[in-house]
């Protein structure tokens, strides 16, 4: 599901669809929107390297069979991970334009509406 190097994990394109395919009722929609505009925001020619790294690093979290609160856990499972997609999304909030969310609107539609 994740790619690891070195013992540690790291994001892949395949590993992120997977979980959010997977897990995007359980994680929730916030979860699952702010994953979302990460994804697309780093899609963009024009997001910086910097801001890309920061991106991937909270998706590669997101993504990690192992995290803080693990995401079986009732209710609790997915508080850490929107926690770290959230400080990811403040931290890179300028390169999510409106194409952004209404790619991740669009998507995020196809699992919850």
């Amino acid at each position: 599901m994740t790619q690891e190097t070195n013992g540690t994990t790291e994001y892949s394109d395949e590993s992120f669809w997977q979980k959010v395919k997977l897990f995007a009722k359980k994680a929730g929609r916030e979860v699952i929107d702010n994953a979302l505009c990460l994804y697309y925001a780093a899609q963009r020619p024009d997001t910086p390297k910097w801001a890309k790294t920061v991106i991937f690093g909270a998706l590669a979290y997101f993504i990690a069979p192992i995290d803080a609160v693990p995401d079986l856990t009732p209710i609790l499972g997915y508080t850490d991970d929107l926690g770290a997609l959230a400080a990811a999304l403040a931290m890179v909030t300028m390169y999510v334009d409106d194409n952004v969310k209404n790619q991740a609107a669009e998507k995020s539609a196809a699992w919850f509406d």
